[in-house]
């Protein structure tokens, strides 16, 4: 069969509420409205939702948060009837905003967070484990940006988004009757994009928000390491350096704010991402592995939809209550899932607190995430030393997810 590379891995995810590996936990407030902020904001995490919010932010203001995140995911094989679970790990993405307004016409801000990334970790006997035992991406993106204050109803943004990207992979090779061999790949690059963004105040009490964040290329360089059962192998799969080039999608926000009905406010928002864009992910080696240098994986995946809704109830100036649910489609087609992208249909639920005292704000939210189950039926199963498909290593079966989330978020305002 086709050596069917395990280099997908750059998508190996679990995805927090955005389809693919995207990371939208970016403050707590927005958590708690589950992301339903892109007509209106709460704190400078605006600079990632839609830029051209920043403007409604007086003085200078300075956020850090984190979201503590504990995945679950489990795996029934249609072959053996075995459960296997994720070994369980703590992900925790983390942002730094900062904004400043000059005068009623000009605003700026930077920002540094994770649009991407976290990761998974399979027992290495498991069933799929010919496909991927660990992998781990991290993304930084540094964002600086502008926005403009066109009338008093309209705001324009934009900034430029400088991303670091570092990932390591490990997966087992099988040599029956030798024991297992093990391949691990590190690697890491740059890429560079823009964002934009607009805000329109229709009437006092609603508005509508757009942004726009572009695709980025990263060039890949990386080493490829293997611990081989026989030194007799070495020639078929040599330790060696590889290139890749990963584009990361474009992603479209729209939002529709009201908040006509004190104590009450909402937003209403979708998300376009553009996964059509990742048809085949294609390999480049500097020696060959198992007689090939180059080695393409076909994907074919496709762009996906988001709908989310957010709410907020003022109690009173120092407390506010948050609430909200998304549903997102994912971009996976059956042809090429597999486990190292267990992705799915999604729904979340969360909730959340805001409290403002003197010149801080400090938020609290909770989100649960569940992923629809996701059966995996087809002849991938990465074993490059059968001749043909082996269900025994296939991970045919049906994978079931979801994901708690903690955020928490500290402003201060001067």
């Amino acid at each position: 069969m086709e050596y069917y590379f395990y280099f997908c891995f750059f998508l190996n995810v679990s995805n927090t509420y955005g389809s693919g590996f995207a990371i939208y936990t970016q403050s707590s407030s927005s958590l708690g409205q589950s992301a339903a902020t892109i007509a209106h904001t709460e704190d400078a995490s605006a600079i990632f939702f839609n830029p051209a919010l920043i403007n409604k932010l007086e003085g200078t203001q300075i956020q850090i948060g984190t979201t503590l995140m504990f995945p679950n995911r489990k795996f029934t094989s249609d072959y053996s009837g075995k459960t296997y679970k994720e070994e369980t790990d703590l992900h925790f993405p983390s942002t730094f905003y900062m904004t400043h307004k000059f005068n009623e016409k000009v605003s700026v801000g930077l920002g540094v967070f994770s649009p991407f990334g976290l990761g998974t970790k399979w027992p290495d006997d498991w069933e799929g484990r010919y496909i991927t035992t660990k992998a781990d991406m991290k993304t930084y993106n540094i964002n600086p940006v502008i926005s403009l204050q066109i009338t008093p109803d309209i705001s324009l943004a934009g900034g430029l988004n400088i991303l670091y990207l570092d990932t390591t992979l490990e997966k087992k090779l099988n040599f029956s009757p030798l024991p297992d061999g093990n391949q691990k790949f590190k690697g890491d690059g740059m890429g560079f994009g823009c964002n934009f963004g607009v805000l329109v105040d229709l009437t006092k009490d609603l508005s509508i928000g757009a942004s726009y964040r572009s695709r980025i290329k990263v060039d890949i360089d990386g080493s490829l390491t293997h611990n081989l059962p026989s030194p007799l192998l070495s020639d078929l799969f040599p330790n060696t350096n590889g290139k890749v080039q990963l584009t990361l999608p474009a992603q479209f926000h729209f939002g529709v704010f009201y908040k006509g009905l004190d104590p009450f406010t909402f937003e209403i928002a979708m998300r376009w991402e553009g996964w059509s864009s990742y048809k085949e992910l294609k390999l480049d080696l500097e020696q060959p592995i198992f007689y090939s240098n180059t080695l393409i994986t076909p994907k074919n995946w496709k762009d996906t939809y988001s709908f989310n809704v957010g709410i907020k109830y003022q109690i009173n100036e120092t407390l506010a209550l948050l609430a909200g649910y998304l549903y997102s489609g994912n971009p996976v087609p059956d042809s090429t899932f597999e486990p190292t992208i267990p992705d799915a249909n999604t729904h979340l639920l969360t909730a959340g607190i805001l409290i403002k005292k003197k010149n801080f704000n400090f938020d609290i939210s909770y989100a649960y995430q569940k992923l629809q189950n996701r059966k995996k039926n087809n002849t991938i199963d990465d074993n490059p030393l059968d001749v043909s498909f082996n269900a025994n290593y296939s991970a045919n079966g049906t994978y079931k997810s979801d994901i708690h989330m903690i955020g928490l978020s500290l402003t201060y305002k001067f």
